[in-house]
């Protein structure tokens, strides 16, 4: 019934990034990120969280990195 996500879409340290899963009527919204600059992590789980999360990584992480010089 559930479809398990491939996991070349799941942020790594080999493959840094930012994923946002939009819900469903059956599921919550999902985010991960794991940032290349720093080496951060973190997942969320419901709208309100996973809009927290995305504006966490652009401001102080990935693209924040580029900005200021960090190492991607």
């Amino acid at each position: 019934m559930f479809r398990k996500l491939p996991s070349d879409l799941t942020p790594t340290e080999e493959s840094p990034g930012l994923r946002v899963r939009g819900g469903t009527q059956y599921t919550r919204s999902q985010g991960d990120y794991v940032c290349g600059g720093c080496g951060a992590e973190d997942h969320a789980n419901g709208d309100n969280d996973v809009k927290a999360l995305v504006e966490d990584y652009g401001t102080n992480h990935g693209p924040a990195h580029r900005r200021n010089g960090g190492n991607r």
